[in-house]
């Protein structure tokens, strides 16, 4: 028997269940606090309490967090990075951070470098890498306090070695300063590239903190099993990768959610629809992960191309605001968010909102429905014709074959939901309010390779093969059971700009954490 405690914590509230093997012992949610940590420990209590569990008996615990997207997006705890480009000649045109915002970029420093190095799309050299020019901002990183450092060369993806020893150098001249390779990070695409390693870079600092408090947070629970952090593929990260790769978080909580809704209903290819009290995210489900996007993704107004699941947001939630009448109803986009048990009418506030609707069509039973007998059955009507429109035109966006596959309902705000979102049967699960809890509990260990391959001296397969076992050493190393594994992506992109029959992959490999699942 396996216990799980997982922990998602959100801007609005903090949600934790306790999972037995696979069944659902209790689950709650508390409101997340202003130091986050207090509403951790008050979950915990809850949850704990709920379950009736020994806390000795606890296994392992998962927790999922936007502590660090939220950071950006609010331009807070971020720390002064030198943001060094390997690259001259070329790219002099572009700075580093030259599309960031004004106020995010002077939360960061605004300290950028270009120096001599980097290469061409072939693999050859732009220019030898310039040494002696790193030890000068070796000495200007010490003389301002500079407290991190991102390093990105031109098509580091192909080639690493620039980085690397850049990396190596920095070390030497100012050993206290946490370097970050965008190499490890972000994909072909120097500027998207670059932007997500100086995020990562002004985000260590947090990360050790958070990650020293999220282990308070349990050591005063009284829990001594180890805990893991989700990243945003819906798979885990020790502690001790998290402080190094924070980035890799964002939009975990929408992950948490998606995993949790396959979780709950054993369906691995659907929508997913996670309402909250301010916006619904809508994503697709395949293999019971996540689609990730394959473009550009915007985080606080940055552009990055790191890996991120495919899931958008749209203004509606409980705490949704409705105005109108019923001929010409209004829903959203203003929401009374984590407001709504004050200002909802069945609350007893005086705000008309998506919730006071479910409540008077009967789709919901909570708060006093006498607070809404007074609405015309027409405006009703209207509403919730119009919530059903929003939904539908989510839902098909994400959709990307006309098989017809179900809508899975999930989160506080899911009693909006209609049984049926134009020809797709909607399922909402036991437990649906906390299903990103669950997804966070249920993660699974993952090992993945993205890099260029030749294919001179050998074939497509035999390439795909060694792709394959590098992801399930990886899988292996960071914890995961071998007879577990299962492939769950790979991409296969011939290069024909590269010499040597170029062709890069992209594989995936998933599986339950060891010394945990029989």
């Amino acid at each position: 028997m396996v216990l799980r405690l997982g922990i998602d914590v959100g801007g609005t509230n903090t949600d934790a269940v306790i999972l037995r093997d696979r069944e659902v012992l209790a689950g709650v949610k508390c409101a997340t606090t202003e130091d986050v940590m207090s509403g951790i420990s008050t979950a915990l209590e809850e949850v704990i309490e709920k379950a009736g569990v020994a806390r000795d008996s606890i296994n392992v615990a998962m927790i999922g967090t936007t502590h660090f997207t939220n950071a950006i997006i609010e331009r807070r705890h971020l720390d002064p990075v030198a943001a060094i480009r390997l690259g001259l000649p070329a790219t002099a045109c572009l700075p580093p951070m030259v599309d960031w915002p004004d106020d995010l970029r002077e939360m960061v420093g605004g300290h950028g470098y270009l120096l001599r190095g980097g290469y061409e799309f072939d693999g050859r050299e732009i220019a030898a890498l310039d040494e002696a020019g790193l030890v000068e901002i070796a000495a200007e990183i010490n003389a301002k306090g500079i407290r991190a450092a991102a390093i990105s060369s031109v098509f580091s993806p192909i080639n690493r070695d620039m980085e690397e020893r850049a990396r190596d150098i920095l070390a030497q001249h100012c050993p206290d300063v946490p370097v970050v390779m965008s190499s490890e990070i972000g994909r072909i695409g120097l500027l998207e590239r670059e932007s997500a390693a100086i995020m990562n870079a002004s985000l260590l600092g947090l990360s050790s903190r958070t990650v020293d408090a999220f282990e308070r947070a349990l050591g005063d629970a009284g829990l001594t099993c180890p805990f893991y952090v989700t990243q945003n593929d819906g798979t885990l990260m020790a502690a001790d990768m998290v402080r190094r790769f924070p980035v890799l978080t964002f939009a975990s909580g929408p992950t948490n959610s998606m995993r949790g809704a396959a979780f709950l209903t054993g369906v691995k290819e659907a929508i997913v629809v996670d309402i909250g009290g301010t916006t619904s995210d809508v994503g697709s489900l395949h293999h019971g992960f996540p689609r990730q996007a394959s473009t550009v993704v915007d985080i606080g107004g940055v552009r990055t191309n790191f890996r991120m699941p495919d899931v958008f947001s749209i203004g509606l939630g409980g705490g949704t605001k409705v105005t109108g009448d019923a001929a010409a109803p209004v829903v959203g986009p203003q929401s009374v968010g984590y407001r709504l048990t004050s200002e909802a009418r069945v609350f007893g506030g005086d705000v008309l909102t998506t919730t006071d609707i479910a409540v008077a069509a009967g789709m919901a039973d909570i708060g006093d429905a006498s607070k809404v007998a007074d609405l015309e059955p027409a405006m009703i009507d209207a509403a919730r014709e119009r919530i059903g429109e929003m939904l539908e035109m989510a839902v098909e966006r994400s959709r990307i074959s006309p098989d017809p596959i179900p809508v899975i309902a999930v989160g506080g705000g899911s009693i909006l939901v209609p049984d049926k979102i134009g020809e797709l049967e909607v399922l909402r699960p036991e437990n649906f309010a906390v299903a990103n809890a669950v997804g966070a509990a249920i993660a699974q260990i993952s090992g993945e390779v993205d890099r260029i391959y030749a294919l001179e001296g050998k074939s497509r397969e035999v390439c795909l093969a060694e792709a394959e076992e590098e992801a399930r050493t990886n899988a292996l190393n960071a914890g995961a059971t071998e007879e577990t594994l299962t492939v769950i992506e790979r991409e296969d992109v011939p290069l024909a700009y590269l010499p040597g029959n170029a062709t890069r992959i992209h594989l995936k490999v998933v599986g339950d954490m060891g010394g945990l699942d029989a």
